[in-house]
């Protein structure tokens, strides 16, 4: 029935059969193959309607703390540009936590990586019951044998020094 009515449409109004119907304002060009030929969306442009998360001094200091690294001198350009990429990073995980996937059911996103066949990733929900893990610590508890803990996370001395 589909191919009736884009038949009929196609016959009424003049267009190509290959390719769906637009209005002229909206069309964009395309090849032979009904390729575009310039892009018509990108990720800046659909991330520049969302608001810039504001990352403070602090907190980018308490990052660099958390990865064991040495973070630069507040006022640097070094700094300026490194503040601007977290935000652009955190404006990204923020859009993509938007996204609305309540009509998805929980197992319907499949595992992307590429594998190969019979190898990947065991993608159940429960634990696998083996008999050498019945008394292994799992999540949280890990951090029980931890040597040092802050703040529910584990603490690793660096070589770095302490401002």
């Amino acid at each position: 029935m589909l191919g009736l009515r884009r038949c009929f449409l196609s016959t009424v109004v003049g267009c190509n059969n290959r390719f769906p119907l637009r209005s002229k304002s909206s069309a964009a060009a395309v090849d032979s193959n009904g390729i575009p030929l310039k892009s018509t969306w990108s990720v800046n442009d659909l991330l520049s309607s969302y608001p810039r998360p504001t990352i403070t001094p602090t907190t980018l200091k308490r990052l660099h703390e958390l990865s064991a690294l040495i973070p630069p001198e507040e006022g640097t350009p070094e700094h300026a540009r490194l503040t601007h990429e977290i935000e652009d990073l955190v404006k990204l995980v923020e859009a993509v936590k938007l996204v609305d996937v309540s009509g998805v059911p929980e197992d319907g996103v499949p595992d992307g990586r590429i594998w190969a066949e019979g190898e990947g990733v065991d993608l159940r929900t429960e634990p696998v019951q083996n008999s050498e893990d019945l008394g292994t610590s799992h999540g949280r508890a890990l951090l029980a044998h931890a040597s040092r803990t802050m703040d529910g996370l584990y603490v690793v001395e660096a070589d770095k020094p302490r401002n």
